[in-house]
């Protein structure tokens, strides 16, 4: 059963549905077992949150020290992961620890692992094989006793198939996989998302905020956030910094987000019911799709995830070729096909 420090570090996530219940579950079961574990998930959806969890679970006081990939760099790797020994190199004027001896006892997260180069996957798996570190410039290695967490938003398994990154490293990461849902597909916890981060930002600035009017919020649930939760934080942010002590409504979100559910005839307007007829709607978030994507009917029917085929007939239906790029008339298009 897990104890009451792993349930603690699991309900930092925030949300009520299914799919954040079963990550939170996760978390409490494998939190305090050293194992390895490869977080999945497109970017903003929390991996470090979910790493920095995992971590706490276990022993919250011992190290846990985060590597950007993207930023290791093949000249220096050895020296950034391993550390080095004074006079080693040019510019090597103090002995350094590198990254993994600071994690030793603790927990080490590889951030964006699907960015190593295929030369630093190599010297990864080496100390995942042989769990000792040898510091440039020395002869003696270093026995370590670290927890090695990674995440990525690329499928590794699709970039071990085009050789991009090593199958033996893979399968060293992947003890356990953690798939961390999309926010799109929890829209029923965006508002209780949007009150975390709005209690949140009430103690760091120091303001009472109002809360959102029932507009903005069905225009929170009804976008796409390609950018996930961490684009939702600064969606809200952004709200409650513009509205100035009112309570925020559609006009004071990003206009990528405040412009979801509105036509151009009703800009400025403020509309006394969120919800509109079936038919309404779906031509507001054609044409939105459209202006986001400026005409590219192929790139608004991705947005929308829906088939281009039946996209084109939508415009057509809803004699909206003048707001693709093309122009173009499609065949007509029956109810039956929507």
């Amino acid at each position: 059963m897990p104890t009451d420090r792993q349930v603690a570090a699991a309900c930092d996530i925030v949300g009520n549905s299914r799919a954040i219940a079963n990550v939170r579950s996760l978390i409490a079961t494998i939190g305090q077992r050293p194992c390895s574990v490869l977080i999945l998930g497109e970017s903003g959806t929390g991996k470090e949150l979910v790493a920095r969890s995992l971590h706490e679970a276990g022993d919250p006081d011992s190290p846990f020290i985060t590597i950007d990939c993207a930023t290791l760099t093949d000249s220096l790797v050895e020296s950034q992961l391993f550390g080095h020994a004074r006079g080693s190199f040019t510019g090597a004027v103090e002995e350094t620890a590198g990254y993994l001896r600071l994690a030793a006892g603790g927990t080490v997260f590889f951030d964006e692992v699907g960015e190593l180069s295929l030369s630093a996957q190599a010297r990864l798996l080496r100390f995942l094989q042989e769990r000792t570190v040898v510091p440039v410039g020395s002869a003696k290695p270093i026995s370590l006793k670290v927890r090695v967490l990674a995440a990525t938003n690329r499928n590794l398994e699709d970039m071990v198939d085009r050789h991009c990154f090593r199958e033996d490293l893979y399968f060293r990461l992947n003890v356990v996989t953690l798939q961390l849902p999309n926010l799109r597909d929890c829209r029923q916890d965006i508002p209780l998302l949007a009150h975390h981060f709005h209690a949140r930002l009430s103690a760091e600035y120091e303001e009472s905020f109002a809360w959102f009017t029932d507009d903005a919020m069905a225009k929170l649930c009804a976008y796409h956030w390609p950018g996930n939760v961490r684009e939702l934080a600064h969606a809200v942010e952004h709200a409650l910094v513009v509205a100035a002590g009112a309570a925020p409504g559609p006009e004071h979100l990003p206009a990528r987000i405040g412009g979801v559910l509105s036509s151009p005839a009703e800009t400025g307007q403020k509309r006394a019911d969120a919800v509109v007829p079936l038919d309404v709607a779906k031509r507001q978030l054609l044409e939105e799709a459209l202006r986001q994507t400026h005409g590219h009917e192929g790139q608004a029917a991705k947005l929308l995830q829906i088939e281009r085929r039946r996209f084109y007939r939508l415009v057509h239906r809803y004699h909206l070729e003048k707001l693709t790029r093309a122009g173009r008339r499609v065949g007509s298009v029956t109810n039956d096909e929507l």
